[in-house]
């Protein structure tokens, strides 16, 4: 990528030749002089950028919408003069009002356009334009769903593909947690930078950072779900809470975890199941075990084989908000003891 400062110098450079030819050609302009002035506006134009730069950073879709606006503003002042032109004010009257209207009629259209620049979908292209090309996807990443880290694995998987937009905000607040002071926070936060990294490199997703903020809004969750309504487009999350008020609001969510429940195997009443309990139960004859992607079971009678390999057969399954409760029967339930006399 070509440095800034080649492009302004090529740019004074360019102003200077044009200046040389385009400056007074009478014969008390000097070539040096044409030259001069060419380079001095040029400079002139490069520092106006650069000052501009430094008060605060110009978005590309922010330039848009202000461009967008002095366009709308240009046509009605055009349509209104040449109303206005139908009544027979004199030449001096109309010619100043024509110039009054298009001052007012820019201005105001510029400020129009800034002020509503999240609506303009238009100068949102790559999000728009998706909607029309189904191979063509787009989603908003939340921060949860980058430090999960599972998102690598089903886009290596190809379960997503097209676009991964990863707004500022999120970048900034992962950041955060991975300069917290915390050691959890700090390696959790660290992972997602590191996951972002690794999703940049895959071939079947582009990840882009979507510069903007959304103003008048403090919380990143609403933040992320206002982005999500003006782009238009789906968020990724794990966030229970996050998941719920999105789909209150008409914003679609793909949750992992939801995915993840999906995809666990099933198991139903009377099934044989192999399992190892590790700890034991609410009730005082439980114990507790996990099959391979989690799903917790439940070993009736079972505690006294707590660390040991149990068959049995499947009782009963439980859907929870939590997820799976599996209940199983050993085949072999160790005898009581008998109680002392």
């Amino acid at each position: 990528m070509m440095d800034l400062r080649f492009v302004r110098i090529g740019f004074v450079i360019i102003s200077a030749l044009l200046g040389s030819q385009v400056v007074g050609q009478g014969p008390g302009w000097a070539v040096w002089v044409r030259t001069a002035i060419g380079a001095i506006a040029g400079a002139i134009l490069v520092l106006i950028e650069a000052a501009i730069h430094r008060i605060g950073r110009v978005s590309v879709r922010g330039f848009s919408a202000a461009v967008f606006g002095l366009l709308f503003g240009l046509i009605m002042a055009k349509l209104v003069s040449d109303a206005i032109e139908l009544i027979p004010l004199g030449e001096g009257i109309t010619a100043t009002l024509r110039v009054l209207l298009t001052w007012a009629f820019c201005y105001l259209g510029m400020a129009m356009a800034l002020r509503g620049r999240d609506e303009f979908s238009v100068i949102i292209p790559y999000v728009r334009l998706s909607r029309h090309d189904r191979a063509e996807q787009s989603y908003l990443v939340d921060t949860s769903a980058i430090i999960d880290g599972r998102l690598l694995d089903l886009c290596k998987a190809r379960f997503f593909e097209g676009r991964l937009i990863v707004p500022q905000f999120v970048l900034k607040e992962l950041q955060g947690v991975a300069d917290s002071t915390d050691q959890i926070k700090r390696n959790r936060g660290r992972r997602g930078l590191e996951i972002l990294n690794q999703l940049r490199q895959l071939t079947s997703i582009d990840v882009r950072v979507h510069e903007d903020d959304v103003p008048g809004i403090a919380e990143t969750d609403a933040k992320l779900v206002k982005l999500a309504q003006i782009l238009d487009t789906r968020v990724i999350t794990n966030d229970y809470n996050l998941n719920r008020v999105a789909e209150f609001q008409g914003v679609r969510v793909l949750n992992v975890n939801e995915l993840a429940q999906a995809l666990r195997p099933v198991v139903l009443p009377g099934e044989p199941l192999e399992v190892k309990p590790i700890k034991e139960g609410k009730e005082h004859h439980q114990a507790v075990a996990y099959l391979d992607d989690g799903t917790m079971v439940v070993v009736e009678g079972g505690r006294p084989l707590i660390g040991q390999t149990v068959k049995g057969v499947v009782t009963s399954v439980l859907q929870t908000a939590a997820g799976r409760m599996v209940f199983m029967r050993p085949d072999t339930v160790p005898a009581k003891r008998p109680s002392s006399p």
